[in-house]
């Protein structure tokens, strides 16, 4: 099995991850986050930024332990997507699709936090997304 530069680059920080103290956290909170270097379409960080992106803090499950929504930049629309406003004038879209649980020492630090009409509709949104029917 061939191993590429950019896992082992990954795991290199991952490992060092496993020292560090977790970060506080709330639901609604945006923090840039290690989400790493992942197989197929899963998200990836940005390589150039030790595999950082900005994460919504959708659920909090405890004080090390979340479900988050990455971000991205680009904007998109569909189901899987929701586009809002935290910081002046720049939209971010959270990528509906991709939610995972992160553990808190991910984090790195805390960007902003979404509006609470805009959590609401994201909520709304995410919602109809998973809706399971038997």
């Amino acid at each position: 099995m061939h191993l590429d530069k950019t896992y082992d680059s990954w795991n290199n920080i991952k490992k060092d991850l496993k020292d560090v103290k977790g970060i506080n956290f709330n639901q609604k909170e945006i923090f840039m986050t290690y989400v790493g270097y992942n197989v197929g379409f899963e998200q990836n960080g940005d390589k150039e930024k030790n595999y950082l992106r900005p994460v919504l803090v959708y659920k909090k499950f405890s004080k090390n332990l979340f479900l988050g929504i990455p971000l991205t930049t680009t904007q998109k629309e569909s189901k899987f997507y929701y586009s809002f406003s935290f910081k002046e004038g720049k939209v971010s879209t959270a990528i509906l699709s991709q939610v995972r649980l992160f553990d808190s020492k991910r984090c790195k630090y805390r960007m902003g936090k979404i509006s609470q009409e805009d959590f609401f509709n994201l909520s709304e949104k995410f919602k109809k997304l998973t809706n399971v029917t038997p």
